[in-house]
């Protein structure tokens, strides 16, 4: 856990994608694993699809999300 921030640590919420946080970061997974990135920004996966969970991969993307339809022309 950092000491005393300067100032809170940004986190912007997406309609459909990452959660971004401004780095660096440091996350626990529920197994007590740690996952360490130093970069400005970092997208954490919300999905789950992720193979490099918890960070983004846009996996996300290449699904259709629930009550979606891709309707094709006859």
């Amino acid at each position: 856990m950092p000491n005393k921030p300067e100032r809170p640590c940004r986190i912007t919420l997406g309609d459909d994608g990452p959660l971004l946080v401004e780095g660096p970061v440091e996350i626990t997974g529920p197994d007590g694993s740690v996952a360490v990135s130093d970069r400005f920004v970092v997208a954490v996966c919300m999905c789950r699809r992720s193979r490099m969970y918890p960070w983004c991969d846009t996996s996300h993307r290449r699904r259709a999300r629930p009550g979606e339809r891709h309707d094709t022309a006859d």
